[in-house]
């Protein structure tokens, strides 16, 4: 394993633990505030899985440094303890804050634990292909990542 494989895999599991106490700090949100934070999390890491698939696709040209920025986002952000974003009743409309969470994620935990556990793989593993700078073994891995969000929406995303 390369030195840069080795950090970002590093990273990511410190990240992991550290998200999972401070998830336990936080304080007590309203379903509104679950919804906004969750929503802006994964707009985040949706910009940042555009870009990259950007420099991946050929759409733009591949900028190693940019690449692994992108990349280490997405895997910070699949680490940042959003598990605690999921409250009952973030799965209802509230004030001005709209869902498309399935109220069956609530009701099928060991579905919802199948899904974040490759979600974190997916996201690790993309952190570590991109701190090698080389497209070839990142594709896989953003494929990856890909597969593992388009799990958890279709098993706990409404249309």
């Amino acid at each position: 394993m390369t030195r840069n494989t080795t950090r970002a895999l590093t990273t990511a599991v410190l990240l992991l633990l550290s998200g999972s106490v401070l998830a336990q700090q936080l304080p007590q949100l309203k379903p509104d505030e679950v919804i906004r934070y969750r929503k802006a999390g994964y707009a985040f890491m949706n910009w940042n899985m555009t870009k990259l698939k950007a420099m991946l696709d050929g759409s733009v040209p591949f900028n190693k440094d940019q690449a692994l920025a992108a990349a280490a986002s997405i895997n910070s952000t699949v680490n940042s303890g959003m598990g605690a974003l999921y409250t009952p009743g973030s799965d209802k409309d509230s004030g001005n804050e709209k869902t498309r969470l399935k109220s069956e994620f609530f009701t099928q935990p060991d579905k919802v634990k199948e899904v974040a556990g490759a979600y974190r793989i997916a996201g690790t593993k993309l952190a570590a292909a991109a701190a090698t700078g080389d497209p070839s073994q990142i594709k896989p891995a953003f494929d990856e990542m890909g597969k593992a969000c388009k799990g958890c929406h279709e098993a706990f995303r409404k249309d």
